[in-house]
C-alpha cells in the first residue's frame, strides 16, 4: 500500500493507493502554515496515521512539496515560507519513523499523469504546471528524471523576454512572469485591464470581443508557443501534459498548439499537447507513486 501526501500552502491532502493504483482512502486538512514548521510536520504525521489505519500493512510514503531541496538537503524556492531552509526530508523521516521520498509538486504531477493519466504508455512525458507559478517535470519510461541538480523540467525560470517583469528569482522576464496565473493577470493590467478580474474572467471577456482581454490572450498564446517550443526542441517528448489553473484555457490546445508549431524545429508539430486527467489529485497520486515506480 502506498500513501501520498500533497503539502500545499493552504491544504494538505493525503491518499492511500493499493498496488494497482486504486484509491482506498483520502483525507484533506488545512496546512497550519501560521503555526509554523513543526506544526506542519505534526499535521503530516497525524494524516499518515489516519490513512494507515485503513491498511493492514505498513505503507510506503511519498510527499509532494512546493520548492526543491538544495545540495545540503534543505528546502529552497518554496512559497510556503516556513519550509525554506529546513531539512524537510530528514525531519519527515524522523517523525514518520521510516524512509520517505520527497519531490516537488510538478514532478509528482508529471509522474501521476505518466503512469495512468494523459501520458499513460508514452515513452517520455513533459508535465507542465501553469498555476500560481510555472513548473515542469520529466518522466522517461515511467521513471522521473530529476537531473544532476534536481532542477530538470524547471522551464519556468528560463528567460523569455530580457526586459520583462522582475521575477522572485532575481531575473527579469522569466517564463513564470508571463505564463502563470498572476503573470497573465499582470500583463492584462499593464495593458489597461481591470485589476479585479481573474484569469478565467479575462478569457471570458476575450471571447466577448473585449479588445484589451483579446490582446492579453494573444500575448499569452504567443509566449506559450515560443516557450514550449524551446522545450520540445531540446527534449522532444512524446507527450506534453498541461496542469494548473491556466491549463483550463481551451484555446491552449488549439490555437496555442498552432503557436508552438510555428516555433518548433520541424515542419509540423507531432507532439500531442493534452489536458491532464487527474486534475487536483495528480500531485498526491504522483507522491504515492514515488516508491512504486
Amino acid at each position: 500500500m502506498e500513501i501520498g501526501i500533497d503539502l500545499g500552502g493552504t491544504k494538505t491532502e493525503g491518499v492511500l493507493l493499493d498496488a494497482a493504483g486504486a484509491e482506498t482512502a483520502r483525507q484533506r486538512r488545512p496546512t497550519p502554515q501560521q503555526q509554523g514548521y513543526q506544526a506542519i510536520l505534526e499535521n503530516i504525521a497525524s494524516l499518515v496515521a489516519d490513512l494507515e489505519a485503513h491498511s493492514e500493512t505498513r505503507c510506503s510514503i511519498g510527499v509532494a512539496a512546493p520548492g526543491a531541496l538544495d545540495n545540503t538537503g534543505r528546502v529552497k524556492n518554496s512559497n510556503t515560507q516556513c519550509l525554506i531552509g529546513q531539512p524537510l526530508l530528514q525531519d519527515l523521516e524522523t517523525v514518520l519513523s521510516r524512509p520517505v521520498r520527497l519531490e516537488n509538486d510538478a514532478n509528482c504531477f508529471t509522474l501521476a499523469e505518466a503512469v495512468d493519466g494523459a501520458g499513460q504508455n508514452a515513452a517520455s512525458v513533459f508535465g507542465v504546471i501553469m498555476g500560481t507559478g510555472v513548473g515542469g517535470g520529466i518522466v522517461v519510461n515511467g521513471e522521473l528524471l530529476p537531473g544532476l541538480q534536481h532542477i530538470a523540467g524547471e522551464w519556468g525560470h528560463n528567460c523569455l523576454e530580457q526586459n520583462g517583469p522582475l521575477c522572485y528569482c532575481g531575473q527579469h522576464g522569466c517564463i513564470e512572469t508571463f505564463l502563470s496565473g498572476p503573470g497573465f493577470s499582470a500583463d492584462y493590467q499593464r495593458l489597461g485591464g481591470d485589476p479585479t478580474l481573474s484569469p478565467q474572467e479575462i478569457v471570458a471577456d476575450a471571447e466577448r470581443q473585449n479588445a484589451i482581454a483579446q490582446l492579453a490572450l494573444e500575448n499569452l498564446l504567443e509566449r506559450f508557443g515560443k516557450a514550449l517550443a524551446s522545450v520540445i526542441n531540446i527534449l522532444d517528448p512524446h507527450v506534453v501534459v498541461l496542469g494548473g489553473g491556466l491549463s483550463n484555457i481551451d484555446c491552449l490546445y488549439t490555437e496555442g498548439a498552432q503557436r508552438v508549431a510555428a516555433h518548433v524545429f520541424n515542419a509540423s508539430l507531432d507532439t500531442p499537447i493534452r489536458r491532464n486527467e487527474h486534475g487536483d489529485s495528480a500531485g498526491v497520486r504522483g507522491a504515492a507513486r514515488l516508491w512504486h515506480r
